[in-house]
């Protein structure tokens, strides 16, 4: 910092091939058209005349068109100097008259998207503009009071480097770009997202407006042809954080609840994980390796459709194949996704039959509780644990914990649920060893099933027969209700599964 006479800023354009322009830490700007063979002082007048120019921000979308920052702390001058000029530096105009007479400005950006949608980095934090720095408004959220050095605009997000607190990202800015251009009165309204990456983004963040809190609320997820594929009621509750596109589990491995989408007034973001549902879930269920998220959606076209209070607003989404992935087509991705789905169905039917043993056997024991009778009382035993066999070969009824399936083997729920993974853990059509073990494991279950049938076919009824002697009412085929999807699964798993 000793130093003088330092070109500070050097900013080539996007636009014009050989312009640039430079800043120097003792106030001047000079540019070039030409590569660099000549150069024009375009020093804005007014300015003091040892400014440190801090920034140049060439426009990305207006030929010369170009802001700039400086500060002179040094020279006990406190003061934010933010210019633009749209004739490539003849003319220079002020835009700072919006920013506190204190708060030095350090960078500034233009959105690559919008013209005129400014960003600025201060002293204690960044501002933003809609109208071309005309005016300002604070862009803090929960950013401390801290000085931003510089900024970036990328494709979706605004990232900021600030002295001593490290990057920050606000994600998704298309919400911003959009923000600036509503008028009239505010209403409900849904922002267009940004387009999602599979296996790289934690979803699609889709945000939305409410005027007033909402009494009632639903956001849906359709596909390209209207076909919903995933329903979110809304809540006062805050949806469950994603977490760099992991589960979401906690630390003791227990899924969270279904996210709910807020009803609060004002401006609102809910992230859909880019998941179909997830199988049919009992409680206190404990897997290994078998995440209950649903299949992942395949690369193209969905909708978001919200409904606030009978208002209804859709906007169209775009789900991304991951750029880095190279030889896959669309057709394996979808051969993919069919045997996920396959999987996820079958997995439930798994489920379902341990809800409907429960079910029955839940109401085995108080019938038996009411018969004197000898053999009444071995017939229920007996149908008790022929059903108990059927589910303990289905599920590992000994997992108590999240640990227990390290002691006891995993049975076909887990190993259906365990499949899925394998089948999804990477962009790429199923294996012939995947299809192969789905096979069989249906086979297996499949058997389970249809020995479940048999007895309730044939020894429910003859038990039945027995209670209906008795004077007692009769054990109804009935399953007990599927818990709340992703509120009991337990799982421990080392996987770095999408």
């Amino acid at each position: 910092m000793e130093t003088y006479g330092t070109v500070f800023a050097l900013t080539p354009s996007r636009l014009e091939r050989g312009l640039i322009w430079a800043g120097s830490d003792d106030g001047l700007v000079h540019i070039t058209r030409d590569g660099g063979r000549t150069w024009a002082d375009v020093t804005p007048r007014g300015i003091p005349k040892y400014l440190k120019i801090t920034t140049i921000e060439d426009s990305p979308s207006r030929p010369g068109t170009a802001f700039l920052t400086g500060y002179a702390y040094l020279l006990d001058d406190l003061r934010p100097y933010v210019l633009k000029t749209m004739d490539y530096g003849k003319h220079w105009t002020s835009i700072a008259n919006a920013i506190p007479a204190d708060e030095m400005a350090h960078s500034i950006r233009e959105d690559t998207v919008r013209p005129g949608l400014l960003y600025l980095g201060t002293e204690r934090g960044v501002w933003m503009s809609f109208d071309d720095g005309l005016s300002w408004q604070k862009l803090q959220r929960n950013l401390p009071v801290t000085q931003v050095a510089d900024l970036a605009v990328t494709d979706h997000d605004l990232v900021i480097a600030t002295h001593g607190r490290s990057f920050w990202v606000l994600d998704n800015i298309d919400t911003l770009r959009q923000l600036g251009s509503l008028s009239g009165p505010p209403a409900v309204h849904l922002f267009k997202p940004a387009p999602a990456v599979r296996g790289v983004d934690p979803g699609v963040m889709i945000d939305y407006y409410l005027p007033k809190a909402a009494a009632s609320l639903k956001l849906d997820i359709l596909d390209s042809s209207g076909t919903l594929v995933r329903s979110f009621a809304g809540g006062m509750t805050a949806e469950k954080k994603p977490e760099g596109g992991d589960s979401g589990d906690d630390e003791e491995g227990r899924n969270g609840p279904p996210p709910k989408p807020s009803m609060k007034a004002g401006l609102n973001r809910f992230t859909w994980d880019m998941h179909y549902p997830g199988f049919t879930e009992f409680p206190k269920m404990i897997l290994w390796l078998g995440r209950n998220r649903g299949p992942v959606a395949l690369p193209g076209s969905y909708q978001a459709r919200l409904t606030a209070d009978g208002q209804v607003e859709t906007v169209p989404i775009e789900i991304r194949l991951d750029p880095r992935v190279e030889g896959v087509s669309q057709e394996a991705l979808a051969k993919q996704f069919k045997l996920a789905s396959a999987i996820r169905d079958k997995v439930s039917e798994a489920n379902q039959a341990v809800l409907l043993i429960r079910g029955v056997r839940a109401q085995i024991g108080p019938s038996l509780q009411q018969v004197n009778d000898p053999a009444t009382k071995r017939a229920g035993a007996q149908l008790d644990a022929r059903l108990a066999a059927i589910e303990a070969r289905i599920y590992q009824v000994k997992n108590q914990s999240s640990q227990d399936p390290l002691n006891f083997p995993i049975m076909l729920n887990n190993k259906l649920a365990a499949l899925a993974s394998v089948v999804e853990s990477a962009d790429a059509a199923p294996t012939t060893q995947d299809y192969t073990v789905f096979a069989d494991l249906s086979k297996q279950l499949d058997l389970e099933l249809a020995n479940l049938n048999q007895v309730l076919t044939s020894d429910l009824p003859a038990f039945n027969a027995r209670l209906s002697r008795a004077h007692l009412a009769p054990v109804e085929k009935r399953a007990l209700p599927a818990a709340e999807q992703g509120s009991n699964a337990r799982n421990d798993t080392t996987e770095d599964d999408r």
